[in-house]
């Protein structure tokens, strides 16, 4: 009997491991976090009931990434937190002492080293005790400064995480296969290319400092001392008197903010900690546990059944996505009866089948719909051999890296493989249409209503659908429609910008309307034999002139063209400038802002100021704007070389900057 039961622990251990090692380094996702859950628990419970713990538990160990590189000791070691499914065992745990209460975030750990104000190592979290250098790629990853304002020894440890945003944007751009942020975020640190990590929008979000040289005993202190250095720290609430009212109440306030959608990021619970520092650090080791060092909670996932009623299948970018569509149930104080079931493998994993299929759905990490187990598969998995959007012949493509399956549709010109450009058309730079989003853009698209441009503004021909869709209703459709009539007539700068010609961004559109007529540039480009036309105009040159011009020459672009100019009405827009402190003067701006709201607040301003904003140094750049002045990075190095001065964000307000 024993010896079964050291197989029992030992079958639930190789599948653990497997799933965690996935789960760690960017690999398909093997099961749920609600599957992984439930095993842990069953596992500990064996591991209770014979005393024993095998080598490789994940009860035992923390699970190491494989980015790889040069290997380094922390000298720090990572203990992982004990975990909770219950607010009392947090209010037992904090012993009425102040504590602090943040998010427990879903990304992945690094160690930020910082000695006398410079960066001098990132590294990943590892296995705990030894993690892998990355300080090569702090520059592609937001949140990590190479120069602050701190002389000595310091040790930081933050998340890296992308939010549901950025996520969806680079799945919906690349067509490339994640099951979640988290997901993209782990297989982004194994990438080689910096830029190609800096696609990926990573955040490095700070949720304790470590150790510093000056003493801060309260961890209130060391997380508004990080704050003082420029540091965008984790959300975290002070609970003075931690008692069971109060820590019911604060838990459901953060679970609200949670599934209000007010925070971006990905989190899969909360984390306290004890507000004096000296008392927190008093605790004992138990396993990989330091027993006072913080304590996680995670949500106890609601699980409920439901019946398949059949599987859809919603094209996006280059994937077609199977989606189930159930018997509705209620979940976390929603109805619910869609859950996106991501791609082929998923489903055959899961054992989908089809109308019928016993299912087991919760909301993950209180947000997501997700199918976690299929209990009874009624007949047989159909996957289409039709593209649901627009018929061509689809095909079954294999990740060469992960194995994934998904589904793709064969035809380039598929309407719901523009569902970027769509996206970019609508949005507040382009044509602001606003209550129209991507995921709105993607239901339209496979519904049949939006195949070009014009489809947009007539919409009204469908709007008794869409009232009836899923999560719209009457209110929706009458907002949608007041937002396209609003949005008929458009600057002629959006306009050109909304076209989603190649290397015509707001600024290429500025130039060349600052120079002809929308009408002339419009008739010029289509009749041009020199596609270079536009070349000598300002900030032009030959590729962009040519990139614009073959856009017209295309017989395609013109119908669309032709077609949405019968739905709008084009207004010109003045570009005269409102001063003229920038007057005459090229600047360079990189690296994060802190405060303007984004670069592009910064460069609208110095635009207004009759400057210029380009996007590399050179003879002509006046200033570099960066608030990493003491980089050595290329822009840096660049205009070191040139003799060109590097101004910090607050040094461009003094000198530029309106204060009067």
């Amino acid at each position: 009997m024993a010896e079964d039961r050291i197989q029992e622990m030992q079958n639930l251990i190789d599948r653990m491991n497997a799933a965690a090692d996935a789960y760690y380094n960017g690999q398909n996702e093997l099961m749920t976090d609600y599957e992984w859950d439930a095993l842990f628990d069953q596992l500990k419970r064996l591991e209770e009931q014979t005393g024993t713990i095998l080598p490789d538990s994940p009860t035992n160990k923390v699970s190491a990434d494989s980015v790889s590189g040069q290997k380094e000791a922390h000298e720090f070691p990572m203990l992982s937190l004990a975990k909770t499914k219950k607010i009392e065992d947090l209010v037992k745990w904090a012993e009425g002492r102040p504590i602090w209460l943040s998010w427990k975030l879903d990304g992945l750990t690094l160690v930020a080293t910082y000695d006398n104000g410079k960066l001098t190592k990132v590294v990943t979290r590892g296995d705990g005790h030894t993690g892998t250098n990355i300080t090569w790629l702090a520059d592609a990853i937001h949140g990590i400064p190479h120069v602050i304002a701190e002389t000595g020894h310091l040790v930081i440890r933050g998340e890296a995480v992308i939010s549901y945003a950025d996520f969806n944007q680079f799945v919906m751009e690349s067509g490339e296969d994640y099951a979640n942020p988290r997901n993209l975020a782990s297989g982004s640190l194994t990438l080689k290319d910096p830029e190609e990590v800096r696609r990926r929008n990573i955040h490095w979000i700070p949720f304790t400092l470590v150790h510093a040289e000056q003493e801060i005993i309260s961890w209130g202190g060391r997380m508004d001392y990080l704050k003082s250095l420029g540091f965008a720290t984790v959300d975290h609430e002070r609970i003075e008197h931690p008692d069971l009212d109060a820590m019911n109440k604060e838990v459901d306030k953060w679970t609200k903010k949670v599934t209000d959608g007010e925070n971006p990021y990905p989190v899969d619970g909360l984390v306290i900690a004890y507000d004096d520092t000296v008392y927190a650090s008093t605790g004992s080791v138990t396993g990989h546990h330091a027993t006072r060092a913080g304590y996680a909670f995670k949500w106890a996932d609601e699980s409920v059944q439901s019946t398949l009623d059949h599987v859809e299948w919603s094209c996006a970018a280059s994937t077609i996505t199977p989606v189930a569509v159930f018997e509705p149930v209620e979940l976390e104080g929603t109805t619910v009866k869609r859950a996106s079931l991501c791609n082929i493998s998923e489903c055959e994993r899961l054992g989908i089948g089809d109308k019928g299929t016993l299912l087991s759905v919760i909301k993950a990490n209180k947000i997501i719909p997700k199918i976690i187990h299929v209990q009874k598969t009624e007949g047989e998995f159909h996957i289409p051999s039709r593209c649901p959007v627009c018929g061509a012949l689809t095909e079954v493509a294999v990740s060469p890296l992960s194995g994934t399956k998904t589904l793709k549709c064969t035809n380039p010109d598929c309407a719901a493989k523009q569902l970027k450009k769509f996206t970019r058309f609508v949005s507040k730079p382009g044509m602001d249409i606003d209550g129209i989003s991507e995921q709105t853009l993607s239901r339209f698209i496979n519904e049949g209503w939006i195949t070009r441009y014009g489809d947009i503004y007539r919409l009204g021909s469908h709007v008794d659908e869409i009232k009836e869709l899923d999560g719209f209703g009457e209110k929706s459709a009458s907002n949608i429609m007041a937002s396209i009539a609003k949005a008929r007539t458009v600057p002629d700068t959006r306009l050109i910008f909304a076209l989603c010609i190649p290397l015509v961004g707001p600024d290429v559109a500025k130039k060349l309307l600052g120079t002809y007529a929308f009408q002339e540039l419009i008739q010029k480009a289509r009749t041009a034999e020199d596609p270079e036309v536009f070349a000598s105009i300002d900030g032009i040159g030959p590729e962009k002139s040519s990139a614009f011009v073959n856009w017209f020459h295309d017989e395609k672009n013109c119908a669309v063209f032709d077609d949405l100019m019968n739905e709008v009405q084009v207004q010109a827009v003045q570009l005269i400038p409102s001063g003229s402190r920038c007057r005459d003067l090229t600047f360079v701006i990189t690296g994060d802002v802190y405060q303007y709201k984004n670069r592009a607040e910064l460069k609208a301003y110095i635009e207004s100021q009759g400057g210029k904003v380009t996007g590399s140094v050179s003879k002509s750049t006046s200033y570099l704007i960066n608030n990493d002045v003491n980089s050595t990075s290329t822009k840096n190095t660049k205009a070191r070389q040139l003799g060109i001065p590097i101004l910090s964000e607050q040094a461009f307000i003094d000198q530029f900057g309106n204060n009067d």
